[in-house]
């Protein structure tokens, strides 16, 4: 049985894996090594090694197996499962288990795996645990190839299987392969009946005020063409996120930043009559703000979910079609010359002066350390954002050299963020840069002890006291117990997790400091580099605060 697990993993496009020891799964174990066709990784922290998973599927965009053994290990997966489901990540679940008559009966490591995962995986499979017999192994063998070709399905996401073993547990037999039969299945296409595409484009040119949001999405070339012919129309106006993945002059790439430009008074102007949006969870709390406070008479929401979800509180129909094509289609509307695109751009410009004034008046705080880190990324750079204030300060910037940007916005945990990068990392051939805040890098420094970064892998880290966000967020800013139970403010020893785990450290707390480093910090060559940068986080805090409220009225 685990033959077939390995067998049929290659068969349905698995390419890697992420295991972990354990002695009930060293059956798995061995199956995977030896597979030839799949490259294997080993981690010890299971948690560690499940967002390690998820950043290699999250980057191929495509299923990643982890192996674990039984008990509360199975548990450590749990977090990166929850992420990969509400991004949509194929991760392919594998849990060695106790024989069914061992649960609940004192033996160790075991507790109750099967549906452990059962809120947020797509499905779960408990294997027979007698796979000799002809029966069983052929429905072990269905169960698999369903399995695989469910993580990879319309709506992409993890799946579990549970495989029970009996002892003993390290012996080998002979083995044929191809022995064990890859089942396909045709998907249809998600393309809308002609009637429906028809009513679709018919309401989309009643609109003389259309807004496209793009958040949290997988690169594709396909939705980026798509939404570059769409902004062509002067009716239309395309707003993207940061870990949107899709980049064109005609969008605008800083919502935040342009919506700190529009007095309240002047926004009933700036709504859009349609809003079509696409992606997973936004980052923007503004954007979001602004259309539930302004809501445009039609609301689409495209792309295949689960069910029907309503961020913005306006919607009017959720689409299930490919995001691609049904753009495109879209895009063949006639173009209305309302000036909605050019009211925008116009605020875009505006916005970027008074932006470029502010950052250049403000103090040494992380707000200016981004608008100086973030213009010199390289080119081609894969960009990776902690949750907290990181993938907030990114929104502030335009950074058109990054070739793709990800950020864990499935669950929007601080967990995971540094094993999630250096997963991506291990399958991309270019610089892989991961911008994080200090506790976020304290929560996961188990990813830097795996031994698998390598000089392509850089990490940047906002030393500000920890919990920084917590100064920001309306509620816990105001609460006397902000710095004991929030910001449990503290150093994090960065230079001393540098030099155990093998980073060339660099660090600035200054304008002149960090001018200074970053050249030497990208040359970085032989080793994995570290960058700290040390801001005061009540500075922080009260210079972010100032810029999100200049305009407001």
């Amino acid at each position: 049985m685990c033959r077939a697990l390995a067998e049929l993993s290659v068969a349905h496009g698995v390419r890697y894996a992420v295991l972990s020891p354990g002695s009930r799964n060293a059956p798995l174990l061995v199956a995977f090594a030896r597979e030839t066709a799949i490259k294997h990784y080993v981690v010890i922290d299971e948690r560690v090694a499940a967002f390690m998973a998820l950043g290699m599927a999250a980057r191929l965009q495509e299923p990643v197996a982890l192996v674990c053994t039984s008990g509360t290990a199975l548990l450590n997966y749990a977090p990166a499962v929850a992420e990969a489901y509400y991004r949509h990540v194929p991760l392919i679940v594998i849990s060695a288990d106790r024989p069914d008559e061992w649960i609940d009966q004192d033996d160790s490591q075991t507790i109750r795996q099967r549906g452990i995962f059962a809120p947020f995986i797509k499905a779960s499979y408990h294997l027979p645990v007698d796979a000799g017999e002809e029966l069983n192994m052929w429905y072990a063998t269905r169960m698999i190839n369903e399995a695989l070709l469910t993580a990879k399905a319309s709506c992409p996401g993890p799946v579990h299987i549970n495989v029970p073993l009996r002892e003993p547990l390290c012996g080998t037999a002979e083995y044929m392969p191809g022995r064990f039969r890859a089942m396909q299945m045709m998907k249809p296409s998600r393309q809308l009946a002609a009637a429906d595409l028809s009513a679709l484009t018919a309401e989309f040119a009643r609109h003389d005020k259309i807004m496209v949001f793009a958040s949290l999405l997988s690169p594709s070339p396909a939705v980026q063409a798509a939404l570059s012919r769409l902004a062509a129309l002067p009716q239309v106006m395309v707003l993207t996120e940061s870990v949107s993945n899709v980049q064109d002059p005609r969008f605008i790439p800083t919502v935040d930043r342009v919506l700190t430009a529009i007095d309240n008074s002047e926004k009933p102007a700036f709504a859009p009559s349609l809003l079509i949006t696409v992606g997973g969870a936004p980052i923007s709390r503004m954007a979001k703000l602004f259309m539930r406070r302004y809501a445009p008479a039609v609301h689409w929401r495209i792309g295949e979910e689960q069910h029907i979800i309503d961020t913005m509180q306006c919607l009017t129909c959720q689409i299930d079609a490919d995001p691609a094509w049904l753009l495109a289609n879209l895009a063949q509307c006639p173009s209305r010359d309302s000036g909605y695109t050019a009211l925008w751009k116009e605020r875009e410009a505006r916005a970027g002066c008074l932006h470029d004034s502010f950052v250049e008046a403000a103090p040494w705080c992380a707000l200016k350390a981004f608008s100086i880190l973030l213009p010199s990324l390289p080119e081609g750079v894969s960009l990776h954002l902690s949750n907290g204030t990181s993938v907030r300060y990114a929104q502030l910037f335009n950074t058109p050299q990054v070739a793709q940007t990800y950020s864990n916005r499935g669950v929007s945990g601080i967990d995971g963020c540094t094993s999630t990068a250096l997963g991506s990392a291990c399958v991309d051939d270019g610089t892989t840069l991961l911008i994080t805040g200090d506790m976020s890098f304290a929560y996961d420094a188990g990813g830097l002890a795996t031994g698998y970064a390598t000089p392509r892998f850089k990490v940047v880290v906002l030393c500000n006291g920890g919990g920084g966000i917590f100064r920001f967020i309306k509620g816990p800013s105001d609460l006397p117990e902000l710095e004991e139970c929030f910001e449990v403010k503290r150093r994090i020893p960065v230079e001393g997790y540098a030099a155990l785990h093998g980073f060339r450290f660099f660090k600035a707390a200054s304008v002149e400091e960090l001018h200074d480093v970053l050249p030497r910090f990208w040359a970085e060559e032989e080793q994995p580099a570290l960058l700290a940068l040390e801001t005061d986080g009540v500075t922080d805090a009260a210079v972010l605060r100032a810029y999100m409220r200049r305009a407001r009225s």
